[in-house]
């Protein structure tokens, strides 16, 4: 294998950790921007235009829904089409296709999965209301925590921004399935059925190895569409739609341009990072703080939400990953202290994106919302904000040290 192809691998990894970086800050900006404008003068407009709907009908078919549904529900989508093209490109062909590279990411996100959601319940269990709320807490926001880590620069070793990805990949893999099984609404068997035999399709597009994207895209648009009018939230469509994209596995080129899903993949990011995204957060960021007291951060919701994310996070994350090294199930990233890996840890608190988005999905009630709003700012913002001091303090460790310092 020629030097330069040995590169490519990683180019097309820091291409893609470069775009998730700087779409985390528009996606910061875009939060900032909606709390601003949620608590100005502008704040009536605001939530005007985002429950404002529009639709369209074509013979039988008709659907109208508020902007922010059309966000949420159509918008979004494309964000999980996105995350399924990563998770299945990881798993067949990068940096998830080898056991030993899963084991330590794998275990670290499920206990920053189960760790959470625990400390949630501890304060949430016994009401009714919020309990289905449990989930909100267990994701890792990819493009906020990366925009952070790369304020940071050199100070901290690629081996840890490629671990921070693979347990956000995970995480999103598990809010996946979760909300797949946990908050699926009645289902309607008949559009159920459509959705399925248009996987089948799919599938046999797939099998014949049709490799032009736009049987898949047209498939994918009557996809969705079946998908929302059966319960199932339509977004998962995207991710149906992700495991049936062909992909033509070359390790030595990731940027393989007769890749189907290579192409849609890179097609997508863009748009995604720095549109679908932002977007999302300002819609769904909007909070107005008006008649809202200190005190209602300490209510169930919020408080179940912020520690969850804060405290749940960090333990479930560093706990699992330092047992499971100390223990010699797995080797310490690359050049990266524990006192770094502590610190990635506790980045992986930043929720942003998905909590939000399971929060809408948990609860029906506004003020349920608002307080989720409120949980997943404080969480988030304490996370980033300590996570950074931790490793702003770390030493750069020496390259190939680590594995010294770890035995000394």
């Amino acid at each position: 294998m020629s030097s330069s192809t040995a590169k490519r691998p990683l180019s097309a990894l820091r291409h893609f950790l470069h775009h998730e970086a700087s779409g985390g800050y528009v996606l910061m900006a875009a939060a900032a921007l909606a709390l601003i404008v949620a608590n100005s003068p502008f704040a009536e407009s605001y939530f005007a235009a985002l429950k404002a709907e529009f639709g369209f009908a074509l013979g039988v078919f008709h659907l109208t829904e508020s902007v922010l549904h059309w966000i949420n529900d159509g918008l979004m989508a494309l964000f999980f089409l996105l995350v399924g093209l990563e998770i299945k490109r990881e798993v067949l062909d990068g940096q998830l296709s080898r056991p030993s590279k899963i084991i330590l990411p794998g275990v670290a996100a499920l206990g920053g999965v189960v760790l959470p959601a625990l400390i949630y319940l501890a304060f949430n269990g016994a009401h009714p209301d919020s309990r289905a709320g449990w989930a909100i807490p267990s994701a890792t926001d990819i493009a906020f925590a990366l925009g952070v880590l790369a304020l940071l620069g050199s100070r901290v070793p690629g081996s840890l921004k490629i671990f921070l990805t693979a347990i956000a990949i995970m995480d999103d893999l598990a809010a996946i399935v979760i909300i797949a099984i946990f908050y699926t609404a009645q289902l309607h068997l008949i559009a159920l059925a459509a959705a399925g035999g248009i996987l089948v399709v799919l599938f046999a597009l797939n099998r014949l190895k049709v490799t032009a994207l736009w049987p898949y895209i047209l498939g994918g648009l009557a996809l969705w569409y079946f998908v929302l009018e059966s319960g199932v939230h339509a977004t998962l469509a995207g991710v149906a739609l992700a495991m049936l994209i062909p992909l033509r596995r070359s390790p030595g080129a990731p940027d393989d341009a007769t890749s189907s899903l290579h192409r849609l993949e890179h097609a997508l990011h863009k748009p995604v990072a720095f549109l679908i995204v932002p977007l999302f957060g300002f819609a769904n960021a909007g909070l107005s703080f008006a008649g809202v007291s200190p005190a209602a951060a300490l209510d169930p919701v919020p408080l179940g939400v912020a520690l969850g994310l804060f405290i749940g996070k960090q333990l479930g994350v560093f706990g699992t990953a330092w047992a499971i090294i100390r223990m010699g199930w797995a080797d310490m990233p690359r050049d990266a202290s524990m006192g770094q890996l502590y610190g990635v840890a506790v980045l992986c608190g930043i929720g942003f994106t998905m909590s939000l988005f399971i929060g809408n999905l948990a609860f029906g009630d506004p003020k349920l919302i608002d307080e989720t709003k409120i949980g997943v700012l404080v969480g988030s913002l304490a996370s980033a904000l300590v996570g950074m001091a931790i490793l702003r303090a770390c030493k750069p460790c020496r390259p190939g040290a680590s594995e010294v310092e770890e035995e000394s």
